[in-house]
């Protein structure tokens, strides 16, 4: 089996940005009537139902937004004539969702900027929402009833959306929303990474999140949670890690073994992340498949240790790590703070104040963590140099995914939708 070479997550977006700028110069140089490309940030407003678009640097402005549930009224005509999906759409509602519906978890624009995709876990589908009109391309429904996490091959042209209640990750065309392969996965798949060569897709299970059977002892309750690696070619399992048994082998039995946000380091010998729980991360090494440091976060006193107050488990949830891998930013999601660290001495910096932080990515310059702010409405930059903060734009209702991205040049939201 050739080598796998896992990439950290914020590189994810940081490929697509490349892959998505060097066809539009060279297709400009030879076409004049391509459009100029302008480098964005997408903002998934999950509870809104909409998408905002802001700068993906300096003051992080607002640009624009996009209303990505604009055939609402045909899917709920759809949810209401079919007595299962009705079901498991009050389902989502009452449960991951808070008592809010769930209408944009994930989203990558395409190559040329013309279009964003989008997966919505109330719809259970994927969308493809044309950018100047606003009117929906193509949709996919997934297998099952929710669409969670996904991920955009380095190239541009595939993009992986977890279908949570089948245990299915689909690989779609970007373009077409075509279905080009399929696998299994552990319980709930979650995130989705492809690997710098694109020849490997990284799925991490992260099990019943839903249930109060949170205590330690019943935490065999909570299903099969693990990594599922593929070739990103034929779709076929070539490699499962389980991290129950490395962390049993540090004494951490009482730890869940729910691999959360990841991120990989530059290099891809080294894999951070975070599991249901826990106020802190982890550091895993691929060659020698051991955890190899463990990173424990401050407590903020006035959240509640008793693990069924966590929403969907998650203490903490959302980890980036910075262009060059020397600092590590750590969304505190219970915690209510978020924070850089170094990535050597896993010392952390100043802990920044955020309400309910559910991300964090990197900024186009590589120079920032940008953090969404579900409980206020907003998302927040944070100087890796520093650790401090420096600016909060306003969004839209439950901010969560913020993905780098593209749209064309002068665009500021569609005419219609």
């Amino acid at each position: 089996m050739p080598a796998i070479r896992p990439r950290h997550l914020c590189s994810v977006a940081a490929a697509l940005a490349l892959t998505v700028a060097a066809p539009a110069t060279t297709a400009t140089a030879a076409d004049s009537s391509a459009p100029a490309l302008r480098e964005v940030m997408f903002v998934g407003n999950n509870w809104d139902g909409t998408a905002d678009v802001i700068k993906s640097s300096g003051d992080f402005g607002k640009i624009g937004r996009i209303n990505v549930i604009p055939d609402k009224d045909e899917r709920m005509a759809e949810i209401n004539a079919d007595p299962i999906k009705w079901i498991y759409f009050m389902a989502i509602r009452n449960s991951v969702g808070e008592g809010h519906d769930q209408f944009v978890d994930d989203m990558y624009s395409t190559p040329d900027g013309r279009s964003v995709v989008v997966s919505r876990p109330s719809f259970a589908d994927v969308v493809s929402l044309d950018l100047a009109t606003g009117e929906v391309n193509w949709r996919f429904p997934v297998s099952g009833y929710r669409a969670d996490h996904m991920a955009v091959s380095p190239d541009g042209k595939r993009v992986a959306v977890s279908a949570s209640t089948s245990n299915t990750v689909h690989v779609l065309d970007i373009d077409s929303g075509r279905e080009l392969g399929r696998f299994a996965t552990g319980d709930k798949p979650h995130e989705n990474i492809f690997t710098q060569d694109g020849k490997y897709i990284y799925n991490m299970a992260i099990g019943d999140v839903n249930t109060q059977t949170d205590a330690p002892w019943l935490d065999w309750t909570k299903g099969d949670r693990r990594i599922t690696v593929v070739d990103a070619s034929t779709y076929q399992q070539v490699k499962v890690i389980d991290m129950r048994p490395k962390l049993d082998a540090l004494g951490l039995t009482d730890y869940s073994d729910a691999v959360r946000p990841a991120v990989f380091s530059p290099d891809e010998s080294k894999l951070y992340f975070q599991v249901s729980f826990f106020n802190g991360f982890f550091e895993y090494d691929l060659a020698t498949d051991k955890i190899t440091r463990t990173k424990t976060l401050p407590k903020n006193p006035a959240t509640s240790d008793d693990r069924t107050t966590f929403v969907n488990d998650s203490r903490h949830h959302g980890i980036s790590m910075s262009p060059d891998g020397s600092k590590l930013c750590v969304a505190g999601t219970m915690d209510d703070y978020a924070v850089v660290v170094n990535r050597t001495t896993l010392q952390e910096g100043p802990l920044v104040t955020a309400s309910k932080p559910y991300w964090a990515t990197v900024s186009g310059d590589g120079k920032s963590c940008v953090v969404s702010e579900s409980g206020t409405d907003q998302v927040t930059a944070i100087d890796f140099a520093t650790g401090r903060k420096q600016v909060s734009v306003p969004v839209g209702d439950h901010p969560q995914r913020v993905r780098l991205g593209h749209v064309e040049a002068g665009w500021t939201g569609p005419t219609a939708g």
